[in-house]
C-alpha cells in the first residue's frame, strides 16, 4: 500500500491510500479520485516527504512533519456519494482503531524479536499467547510462507498527530 497527499483543482488537500502507483494513475484516470472537501476530480499528487526509517532506528524516529493548509472559510461537505464515501471512512477508521486498541491491550509486544518468537510459538519451543511487534516485509512473507499467520496492525494519520 502507498499513501499520497493529493491537492485538488481548488487547492484542497487531502490523503489517500492506494495498492501501488499504477493504481492510483488508473483511478486517476478514470476519474474515481475525488476530493472529499469539493468533490473536484481533478486531482494530482502534492509534493510529499518520503518515510524513510532505518532499521536500527525503527520505532523512534519522530514523524515527518504534516504539511497543513487553512483557508478562511470551509466550505460545507457536499451531499452524495462523496459524503457517503466520508462517512464509511470514518466508521471504518473507527472499528480499525478498536481493532488496534484491542490487540494492543490484550498482546504484548515483542518489538523486533516478533519474527523469532511467532516462530518459537508456531513451532512449539514457547506457549502460545497473542503478541504483536515488527517485522520487515520480507520476515512477514517468509513467516506466511512457513505457516506463520500475521497481519500489520493498521496505522492511522490521526495516530501521527
Amino acid at each position: 500500500m502507498i499513501r499520497y497527499a493529493l491537492r485538488c483543482d481548488r487547492d484542497h488537500d487531502f490523503e489517500s491510500w492506494f495498492q501501488n502507483s499504477s493504481a492510483y494513475d488508473s483511478q486517476v484516470k478514470r476519474k474515481l479520485v475525488t476530493c472529499p472537501i469539493c468533490g473536484s476530480a481533478k486531482v494530482d499528487k502534492a509534493i510529499m516527504a518520503p518515510r524513510i526509517v532505518g532499521k536500527k532506528g525503527r520505532g523512534r524516529a519522530a514523524p515527518p512533519p504534516e504539511t497543513t493548509t487553512t483557508t478562511a472559510a470551509p466550505e460545507p461537505a457536499p451531499s452524495g456519494p462523496t459524503s457517503l464515501l466520508m462517512a464509511q471512512e470514518k466508521e471504518l477508521r473507527t472499528k480499525l482503531k478498536e481493532l488496534r486498541d484491542h490487540i494492543v491491550k490484550n498482546a504484548d509486544n515483542v518489538g523486533e524479536r516478533f519474527a523469532n518468537e511467532a516462530r518459537a510459538m508456531h513451532y512449539g519451543d514457547k506457549e502460545h499467547r497473542p503478541i504483536y511487534g515488527e517485522a520487515s516485509p520480507e520476515e512477514a512473507k517468509s513467516l506466511i510462507d512457513e505457516g506463520i499467520e500475521v497481519s500489520p496492525l493498521p496505522t492511522l494519520p490521526e495516530d501521527r498527530n
